[in-house]
This record gives C-alpha cells, structure tokens and sequence, in this order.
C-alpha cells in the first residue's frame, strides 16, 4: 500500500511537472507576436508575394504568433465582400480565410493585445520610405506612447515597428547596405534577362506626393553597379521616374529586348494592367509600340524567397534593436 501510494505521488508530481512547464512554456510564446503589415492585393494569384513573406517570417520563427494586416481601407472591404459570397468562396478555394477576413494594422494591433500580447513587432511589406510607411509608422509610434497610471495597465510592454525593403533612415541600419541587399537578392532576375540578350526593367509603385524616387534610382545604379552584363532601368506608375523617362533612357542606350518586371511586393492590379495589360497605355503595349521586344513578367517580388528574406532579416535587426528575443 505504501509503495502504491509513493507511486502515486511521484505520478501526481510528474503531471504537475510537466503541465506546469507547458504552461510556462505556453505563456512565453504567448508574450509576444508579429504583424506584417502590407498594402494589400485584391488579385488572388497575387497573393503568394504576401503569403510567402508571412511563411518564411514563422519558418524563422516558429514559436511566435504571425498576424497579417492589410494597410488598404479599399482592399479590406472587398475581401470582406467576398467573404459572404458563397460562388467566390467556392471558385477560388485557395484563398485562406484569414485573407477572406483580413483587418487593418490598428485592428490587427488591438486585437493582440486583447488576447494578452504585450510586445509587438510591426514589420511591413512597403518597399521606400514612403507615404504609406511613414502613415503607418506614424499609427504605430503613437500607440506606443499610451502611458497609464499604474505601469502594469499599460497596454504595451513594447510596439516597434521595422523599416521598408530599401531601408530607412539613421546610421544604425544604413540605407545603402539594405539597397544592396535588395539587389543582390534579385541576382535571378539578371540571369533570366542575359539568356534572352535583354536589358531588365522594372516597374515600382512610386508616389505623387513624397519623393522617393531617389531610392529607386539608387537601387537600379546598384543593380548596374553589382551586374554589369545586364543594364537594369526603373520606373514608377506614380512620382518620379516616370515611364517616359525609362523610355528615353532605353532609346539612348539603343536596348532592343526587355525583360518587364515589377518593383512589388505583389503583381496585383498594376502588374497585370498597368505593366503588363494589353491597354494602349499599359507600359508593354507603349514599349511594343517604340519597337522593343518585350517580355513581362507577372510574378511579385515577395514570392522570391532571398527576397522575403530581407523582411525576415529587417524583423530580426528590429527584435535585436530593442532586446527582443523571438523564437
């Protein structure tokens, strides 16, 4: 009898052990998680630029909680359109519900931190130092400021939030090492263009109202700079450089063959029309028109993994930054 109660206490301990580990466990997972904030995309083949970035961030970093937001107020509303409609859900069963039913950076944020997540890292997709980054570091820095009474009602024990692909500013990450980076990561790219004797011109976003067109000159002269067999050219579907001075460079350098990629996260909507459409104004339809033989390319950046992998590094430099162990 003595011997069959030890054995029980030693199994009642065992249990207890062990639950009480898993739940510290559990509990140290639960501290903290990520939110990789994108524009957005309503184009379903499109989505792997985004959903690949997500994925490699939680290969990275398996034990930590991976949100999606999407920074777009327009895309947000038409996927939860399509959430309720039964034909889209039914032709397109490949979208996961989290995209069906994806909420805006500040929603995604609160919600976190209702489910009791009180270090918070906000890496975004944005490609410059732009108007959107900026708007939305801007979101995110107020957050963090929330001071209450009692330090322990504080919302956040931290909200940071990293930079964009081409870098930000300061001299703790240089902007110029993160261009590099880029470039570097896109070496495929390059090796497509040579077989086919092409130069490789790529088509970002751009804005009318902030001027980062710098960055994208910048990262085309590193692309020159690091592959010289291939001449690589940037323009932007708003801001500066436009198409029409891709255009003139191309004539001045007499290039007969193009590879037409975008400078996006995604090849959404202007990949599809504005890139590559088969409308007048699309830049394959005016670059046909000059006479050059030109090949688009329908594929996002976020789908090349040594691309994604700048985001992953950018989130790792952001945890490491502010003494954050991700796991």
């Amino acid at each position: 009898m003595h011997i069959f109660l030890r054995l029980l206490c030693i199994s009642l301990f065992l249990v207890l052990f062990h639950s009480g580990a898993w739940c510290q466990e559990h509990h140290h997972k639960q501290t903290q998680a990520v939110v990789i904030a994108a524009f957005g995309t309503t184009v379903p083949e499109a989505l792997p630029g985004i959903l690949n970035i997500r994925d490699r961030v939680q290969q990275q970093y398996p034990n930590t909680e991976i949100r999606l937001a999407f920074t777009s107020n327009m895309i947000r509303a038409i996927w939860h359109k399509r959430q309720h409609d039964p034909d889209y859900i039914k032709n397109h069963p490949a979208v996961p519900q989290e995209i069906l039913a994806i909420q805006g950076p500040l929603a995604t944020i609160a919600n976190l931190q209702d489910e009791g997540f009180l270090t918070i890292l906000v890496q975004p997709t944005h490609i410059t130092l732009g108007e959107e980054y900026l708007d939305l570091l801007s979101y995110v820095q107020e957050l963090a400021t929330i001071r209450t009474i009692k330090e322990k009602n504080r919302p956040f024990k931290q909200l940071v939030m990293g930079r964009p692909a081409l870098g930000g500013m300061g001299d703790v990450h240089p902007y110029p090492q993160d261009i590099d980076r880029v470039a570097r990561s896109l070496a495929a790219d390059i090796d497509q263009a040579a077989k086919t004797d092409s130069a490789l011109v790529y088509m970002g976003h751009g804005n009318d109202y902030f001027p980062s067109g710098g960055a994208y000159l910048q990262f085309a002269d590193t692309m020159n700079r690091l592959f010289p067999q291939v001449r690589t050219y940037i323009g932007t579907v708003e801001g500066f450089p436009a198409f029409a001075h891709v255009l003139q460079q191309l004539q001045r350098d007499k290039v007969k063959n193009i590879l037409l990629k975008p400078f996006m996260t995604v090849a959404g909507d202007h990949a599809k029309n504005d890139m590559a459409g088969s409308a007048a104004e699309s830049w394959k339809s005016m670059l046909t028109k000059e006479g050059f033989a030109v090949t688009p390319v329908l594929q996002g950046m976020g789908e090349i993994d040594s691309f994604a992998d700048v985001f992953v590094s950018h989130l790792s430099d952001l945890a490491q930054d502010h003494a954050i162990v991700l796991q």
